[in-house]
């Protein structure tokens, strides 16, 4: 079997399925009532300052006010001596009166307290998106810009570079620092080098890095004219996020239903990505809807049940609330000959995959509490907490694991950016203020 990306068309909104060997490992939805915000950068105005909080509230034009930690933000002076896009950011700081330190041959990270404030109210800041309102919350900002690539991410205000963690192998690190010494264009700023860029050519890379820091003038330049609350950069839509994040070499095939759409991917790919990916992208004319006529509709329906089950008849629970995630495991029809002891640690291993697969699906985010059938040897405990780790390396989302507690539960977050598969799919009843039961007579 095949590794796919399907991207399904239809009145108002746009879905996209990995699909791996046949089952479905990652979904993502795009509605055109919800238009993320998350990746767009802003010319903001601050409202206000809490030095009680360490944030300030910023307003990007878009009814709520964002959120901006002090700490996530980038001093607005710099050098005397910078020159090409640095000098904006003394542009944009215009209110303030505020003198800039001398001119360092290294940025500094200053340490921010409660009362060392950066900036003034009614001052003038870019700022990008990194979460989407959520409930009555604005949406969390930070000054630390960054432009994804399909190979690089650029970091208009960082001098620093890195190599992504999940590359190993010290020859190819060597390799990608190398070629990093060819990104001498960029006057400013710093990169890091993407998962997918091990094994691909120098070519690619520099002009990846050539892209991005031209769009970083673009936005420097608009954001120079524009008068805040403004929008500077929208990310794009969610295919050419998919494009640009999944379209990989292990991938055999990218069908789309929306034959507009699959032109302009088309065109896309020959000129940011390169001809060889051409023949992978194709073009569905089934009369059935694409999730169907490729037999995935019945898995994408689990993203919706409380239940979920596994093949042995064991299945979990799965709990949305306000402050936190709960995800419940039990036996069910689970049979084994084994002792109650193995019998748990065999029912917690199986389960494990599909809780970490749920969570990708249904993109669920925050703090996550996982009841575990209870376990009494230790090695066991531990080895269920690894399996879980290893499932979650394949996400995208940052996540972090603690051990198994005295009271059996495993507790982990997961980033969260935006609303959730079954936040965007449906709304609270207005009978039942989203209770979904009835009262018995």
């Amino acid at each position: 079997m095949a590794r796919e990306i399907l991207i399904q068309t239809q009145k108002g909104e746009r879905l996209v399925a990995i699909v791996d060997n046949g089952r479905v490992e990652d979904f993502q939805i795009e509605v055109d009532r919800y238009q993320s915000l998350l990746g767009n950068i802003y010319k903001g105005r601050v409202e206000s300052v809490l030095p009680s909080i360490n944030a300030a509230f910023v307003n990007i034009g878009q009814g709520k006010n964002g959120f901006l930690y002090l700490t996530d933000v980038v001093s607005p002076f710099v050098e005397e001596e910078m020159s090409g896009p640095r000098k904006l950011i003394r542009r944009i700081f215009q209110k303030t009166k505020t003198e800039p330190p001398p001119a360092a041959a290294e940025p500094v990270k200053e340490r921010r307290g409660k009362h060392e404030i950066p900036f003034k109210v009614g001052q003038e800041i870019l700022v990008q998106v990194v979460k989407d309102p959520f409930g009555e919350k604005g949406a969390r900002l930070t000054s630390h810009i960054t432009l994804p690539g399909r190979f690089v991410v650029y970091m208009p205000y960082d001098q620093q570079t890195g190599i992504s963690k999940r590359i190993e192998d010290g020859q190819e690190r060597q390799r990608l620092r190398e070629i990093m010494q060819e990104f001498n264009f960029v006057s400013s700023g710093g990169f890091i080098i993407r998962t997918v860029s091990s094994g691909q050519g120098k070519r690619e890379m520099v002009r990846d890095a050539k892209f991005l820091y031209t769009l970083w003038l673009k936005i420097n330049k608009k954001a120079e004219l524009e008068k805040a609350p403004a929008l500077i950069y929208e990310e794009g839509e969610l295919t050419w996020k998919i494009v640009r994040d999944y379209l990989t070499d292990d991938v055999d095939k990218l069908i789309i239903d929306s034959k507009d759409d699959y032109e302009r991917i088309r065109k896309f790919v020959q000129t940011q990505i390169g001809r060889e990916m051409l023949d992978k992208i194709q073009h569905y004319r089934g009369e059935t809807p694409l999730f169907e006529g490729k037999h995935i509709s019945k898995d994408l329906q689990q993203i919706y049940d409380r239940h979920v089950y596994c093949k042995s008849g064991a299945y979990v629970v799965i709990e949305q609330t306000e402050g936190l995630i709960v995800v419940d495991v039990n036996s069910g029809k689970f049979k084994t000959h084994a002792s109650p002891g193995e019998a748990a640690f065999m029912v917690n291993m199986e389960v494990v995959p599909e809780i970490a697969r749920q969570l990708r699906l249904r993109d669920l985010g925050g703090i996550i509490v996982i009841d575990f059938i209870d376990m009494v040897r230790e090695d066991n405990k531990r080895r269920v907490v690894e399996a879980l780790k290893r499932e979650l390396a394949r996400d995208h989302a940052k996540t972090e694991v603690y051990k198994i507690s005295p009271l059996g539960l495993v507790e982990m977050t997961r980033e969260r950016t935006g609303k959730t598969i079954e936040s965007i799919s449906f709304y609270k009843c207005p009978y039942c203020d989203g209770r979904g039961r009835v009262k018995h007579p």
